[in-house]
């Protein structure tokens, strides 16, 4: 496991275990590039994320870790950014954070958290397809604001197994097109093989449609405790090789640096 870049703390309030903790078993897997990119403050779902005030306590615990693991690992810092469409609701402490990366990703399509299991009952008698063309429709507007580095798990829409009627390539080409177009990095997510989907983000066809318009990828276990990293990467290096990707991309100071796998 050469690299993996997203990955959370105890700050977002879901998750467990230490940044240091996270860091030595990413150490023990063989990890060379390790990033933490919790859940950055925003003005919504306060529950789920650090406060405002707890920023600059994050940033001291990663770079406390990046200080204690430098001859072993690379350690970066980033943050999970939400894209949100009432603009209102997101924080420019987040998205113009002096950091290593941002991942940018869309957990909420206008104020439903469609991920979260609390909110699973609104699926109920709503058209899929429709889902997913207002889901990559808010994932083209979050790549063209230009504030991220890194789309996050392309096809989280997915997450609860609900597949839509057409083709999902008719859907993601755009989205994919318009990573290219603004050189971000689209991350190869290994939760999908912890949730009901139960596949890789991005599924397999995505993937070839990455592959095919030249788009530089990025791993991320997205673990949230640390039985969770490294989890399933096998499977994404080999998804990865199998469709062409020969690099993979970390980022320092928000500059991206492409390196072999």
């Amino acid at each position: 496991m050469l690299i993996d870049l997203h990955n959370h703390t105890p700050l977002c309030n879901h998750a467990s275990g230490t940044p240091r903790e996270f860091a030595l078993r990413a150490y023990e897997l063989g990890c060379k590039y390790f990033g933490f990119s919790d859940h950055g403050f925003m003005n919504y779902d306060l529950k789920y994320r650090m406060s405002k005030a707890q920023i600059p306590f994050y940033q001291a615990l990663i770079n406390e870790v990046r200080v204690e693991f430098e001859s072993k690992m690379e350690i970066l810092l980033g943050y999970e950014a939400d894209y949100m469409s009432d603009k209102t609701l997101m924080s420019d402490e987040i998205n113009h954070a002096k950091c290593d990366y941002l991942i940018g990703s869309v957990h909420f399509l206008n104020t439903w958290g469609f991920d979260n299991p609390a909110f699973i009952a609104k699926y109920a008698g709503m058209d899929i397809d429709t889902l997913y063309k207002d889901y990559f429709d808010a994932l083209c507007d979050m790549i063209k604001s230009g504030l991220y580095n890194i789309v996050g798990h392309i096809d989280l829409i997915k997450i609860f197994n609900h597949r839509p009627r057409r083709d999902v390539r008719l859907y993601a080409k755009k989205a994919i097109k318009l990573a290219k177009s603004q050189n971000m990095a689209i991350e190869l997510n290994t939760a999908g093989y912890r949730k009901p989907c139960n596949e890789l983000y991005p599924s397999d066809e995505i993937l070839e449609l990455m592959a095919n318009e030249g788009v530089k990828i990025t791993f991320g276990s997205d673990a949230h405790s640390i039985e969770q990293i490294g989890l399933n990467m096998d499977k994404a290096i080999a998804k990865a090789r199998e469709f062409g990707f020969k690099k993979a991309c970390i980022f320092k100071n928000r500059q991206m640096i492409e390196l072999e796998f």
